[in-house]
């Protein structure tokens, strides 16, 4: 790791001291993706990785134009939507992107006043407030435009006594598969185009008063063939993390470039889920379908006890069991986290998971970052886009 990296101080409650406080965030209340066929979708979050089923709006509740399938596990809630006719403009986003994500949901106190203060900053308007009831109470809900034709929505649910949001009614089913201990989004991350991080970076800052607490160059995030920059932003409670990626030059194609080829524009690249056993998780995951990243070689895993050692830090999980799922370890000086990144969870290689459990740290893996864009760019020369 360099020592600009581990020079870094993670103590996150320091550094937002300084975070305005215009746009307080209690959490990512839910995250919507646009796919083209939710039913099976549904079918695959649940068997994949251990989802519940929540919810349903569709045809059958009055809603016309769209299906949408509510899955739970913890407290990730993940809404799974699909157009019922070739007009709507979700098909129009799916015909463009292929599957992926549109809405990323944030959970706030007051929904009118996080539309207020973000479109008289500068947000351009997704959604002007509307207030939204059935017999559990009312939902107030807003949304602005992100990078992409990413959105964000702001839900105000302290009204509400509901399962999810009015219009929606209970999804029975007798297939729920367990979980795999996923407990909460840690962090979600955005590819933008050339040039356009450091314009996203000062929009969070002056629209939504994240702070960009953390920064990587193509000097830190590069192997032989690529590179790519990114921002770590994040707001005031440090709740809501939303790094973001740029591509940098390199000799060949970089991930961000493949991406952006493929979503065909900027838009959500991977979800990070944290976990309190992340042997037992990717374990499970692994049994049932779920293709991951290449393992590092065995001189990433023989160096591993001397980068902890370097923070005072003793690894608590069996480096062979690590080793033998894939699992990689990183450190700053709170302590190490534990991480590995799923294959794209579909045919266009854009979207996808990383799995995370953090042991005191508060970065993002930044001494991963050569074995894990090697990794992806053997996917990419398989795949013959590098």
């Amino acid at each position: 790791m360099s020592k600009e990296i581990k020079s870094v101080n993670y103590g996150l409650e320091k550094i937002f001291e300084g975070a305005q406080d215009f746009l307080p965030l209690l959490g990512t209340d839910y995250v919507e993706f646009y796919v083209g066929n939710a039913k099976q979708a549904a079918h695959f979050y649940k068997t994949a990785f251990g989802f519940q089923s929540l919810a349903y709006a569709g045809l059958e509740t009055g809603v016309k134009d769209r299906a949408s399938y509510v899955l739970v596990q913890d407290k990730i809630r993940l809404i799974l939507t699909t157009p019922l006719n070739s007009n709507s403009p979700i098909n129009n986003h799916i015909v463009k992107h292929g599957d992926g994500v549109k809405v990323i949901a944030l959970w706030v106190d007051d929904a009118k006043s996080a539309y207020k203060e973000t479109t008289s900053r500068g947000a351009k308007s997704y959604l002007e407030p509307v207030v939204e009831k059935d017999e559990f109470g009312e939902v107030i809900k807003a949304g602005i435009h992100t990078y992409g034709e990413t959105v964000h929505m702001f839900i105000e649910r302290k009204n509400y006594n509901g399962m999810f949001l009015p219009g929606y009614q209970k999804w029975e089913s007798d297939y729920n598969p367990t979980s795999v201990g996923l407990k909460y989004i840690d962090h979600m991350v955005g590819n933008v185009g050339w040039g356009e991080m450091n314009q996203w970076v000062k929009w969070y800052e002056d629209v939504m008063g994240f702070e960009n607490f953390l920064s990587f160059d193509d000097k830190q995030i590069h192997t032989e063939y690529s590179a790519l920059m990114s921002k770590v932003m994040s707001n005031g409670n440090g709740r809501i993390k939303f790094p973001i990626n740029e591509p940098a030059e390199g000799k060949k194609k970089s991930q961000i470039e493949e991406y952006l080829d493929f979503y065909e524009g900027p838009g959500v690249q991977h979800i990070a889920v944290a976990t309190d056993d992340i042997i037992n998780t990717v374990s499970q995951l692994r049994e049932r379908g779920i293709e991951f990243l290449s393992t590092p070689p065995e001189a990433y895993y023989k160096a591993v006890p001397g980068r902890l050692e370097e923070f005072s830090h003793e690894l608590r999980e069996d480096i062979e069991t690590l080793k033998n799922l894939g699992i990689m370890i990183d450190a700053d000086e709170e302590g190490y986290l534990l991480q590995i990144f799923t294959k794209p969870v579909e045919d266009r290689p854009t979207l996808f998971f990383e799995i995370i459990q953090r042991m005191g740290a508060r970065g993002f893996g930044a001494g991963n970052f050569k074995a894990l864009f090697e990794s992806i760019e053997r996917e990419q020369a398989n795949r013959g886009t590098l």
